[in-house]
């Protein structure tokens, strides 16, 4: 086996990522150099660091897909505009961060730091065009959340959930790769286009399917989808809120991503034997996250139900397995990740020193103490709920549509019950913070000015994309022209 060169245009496809790279090992050696005092510049410049980011990707977006490093790397359409979506919500994340780490003295560069590899490792299961980069990717992105789960590693609920979610995401890693070893043996290629080719005529294909039988379980824990969402809700109420506002949204267009990779580009030939297992994690997600929501009184515990259901809404893109149903369920990756960094800012909004919103409770009589951010809150919840004209309603729509052209009448009904199940548990909120007396420790909101800010933005955006969704839902489409 001959290793190919590396070239120029090689090295041009993965700017980005070694510019992430580099920025992460830069900021870790300026912290060993820099006071206490000047520890904020950190925080600037990892935001910086995304924003720069953004205008090297947007400049090297393409028209066409191309491959660098003999196919391990995909540089396409999809690849760019996902990428663009997760540096803007860990920014976005970065800014809600900053506060809430400084009150709890939890503010070291650290954060940022394994927050920037995180970002590095969805980057590479974004443009993976092999088993092995994607698997890079994928454990880069889990050791950096392992590490910020256990940040605040004095608290006994937060060492819980930092040892639940270890364990429990090296067993679906290990499922993973085991369904990769087998996908190798039945194929023998690593790379995706190889795969593709010869999983219609391998001589073994009962090792194939149960290679992909793995693979989509461990797809399905990266996800959180029912029946692999044991490690959720725990991580996501044990977790500083500032780090499950970062894992709750940017990782969910990585594992996007990392679900499209591995079932069409790489087992497209055999989606009859994927897709009906995709149908049934869709039906258990929808059922058992919005039922388990209703029952919840922490805001964070509801929250995660509400993503297990949110994750059912994505399968249902992908059951279709062509071009619009690829589309549609990148749209709502998309657009869950900018509604979720908004509902858990909402929560670091109302925490301030000595006070941690979790509860239901935390929001009552927002409306009377501050009606300009309830009312912003209400487009976070519309938009969770799926109501229009803001954004979650058009994801939701384009997904079941999607259903519907492939064949899954029962399973498009059953997501419109789960949605009028999930408004009811959303309306329980609305009744917190509009029709009850304020609490004399709750629904106060914290006075930082560029948390604020962000959060104005960020609430703000979902009716403004709302409104103007054909555009995101355009791009979405030019990422998929022959699926």
């Amino acid at each position: 086996m001959t290793i190919p060169m590396i070239s120029a245009a090689d090295l041009n496809a993965i700017l980005p990522e070694i510019f992430i790279c580099c920025s992460a090992f830069a900021l870790l050696m300026l912290d060993l150099f820099i006071d206490a005092k000047r520890r904020p510049l950190i925080h600037f410049l990892a935001v910086a660091v995304l924003v720069a980011a953004i205008l090297l990707t947007v400049r090297d977006m393409v028209s066409v897909t191309t491959t660098a490093f003999g196919g391990m790397f995909i540089h396409d359409i999809a690849g760019d505009v996902l990428k663009i979506g997760i540096y803007a919500v860990t920014a976005l994340a970065f800014i809600y961060a900053r506060p809430y780490l400084i009150e709890r003295g939890l503010f070291k560069s650290e954060f940022y730091v394994l927050a920037l590899f995180g970002v590095l490792g969805m980057m590479l299961m974004i443009s993976a065009g092999n088993l092995t980069v994607l698997y890079l990717g994928l454990e880069l992105l889990a050791l950096s959340s392992y590490g910020l789960v256990a940040l605040d590693r004095d608290n006994p609920l937060v060492s819980e959930a930092a040892i639940k979610y270890f364990v429990l995401g090296a067993i679906a890693s290990g499922l993973l790769l085991y369904g990769m070893s087998m996908i190798y043996g039945a194929t023998g290629s690593l790379q995706f286009d190889a795969i593709y080719a010869a999983s219609g005529s391998t001589a073994s294909p009962m090792l194939f399917k149960l290679g992909v039988v793995f693979t989509v379980a461990g797809v399905a824990f990266k996800f959180g989808a029912a029946p692999f969402h044991m490690w959720l809700p725990d991580v996501y109420q044990g977790a500083p809120t500032a780090v499950t506002a970062y894992i709750a949204s940017a990782p969910k267009m990585a594992a996007f991503a990392m679900a499209y990779r591995l079932l069409e580009s790489a087992a497209g030939n055999s989606m009859a034997d994927w897709v009906p297992l995709l149908a049934i994690l869709s039906a258990l997600s929808l059922l058992l996250g919005n039922l388990m929501a209703l029952v919840q009184t922490s805001f964070k515990r509801l929250l995660a139900y509400s993503t297990i259901s949110h994750v059912g809404f994505l399968f249902l893109g992908l059951l279709s397995a062509d071009a619009s149903g690829y589309a549609a369920a990148m749209f709502y990756a998309i657009s869950y990740a900018i509604t979720a960094v908004a509902a858990f800012g909402s929560l670091i909004l109302l925490s301030h020193a000595g006070y941690d919103a979790d509860d239901i409770d935390g929001f009552r009589g927002l409306w009377v103490k501050h009606p300009g951010f309830a009312f912003l809150i209400l487009f976070v919840v519309a938009s969770l709920a799926g109501v229009p004209p803001f954004l979650g309603f058009f994801a939701k729509l384009q997904v079941i549509v999607a259903a519907l052209n492939a064949g899954y009448q029962w399973l498009a009904l059953l997501a419109v019950i789960c949605a009028v199940i999930g408004a009811f548990y959303y309306l329980k909120l609305i009744r917190v913070m509009f029709f009850e007396k304020p609490d004399s420790e709750a629904s106060r909101i914290n006075p930082d000015r560029h948390l604020q800010a962000a959060f104005v933005l960020n609430a703000s955006a979902l009716l403004v994309l709302g409104v103007f969704s054909n555009s995101i839902l355009s791009w979405c489409l030019k990422a998929f022209p022959a699926a």
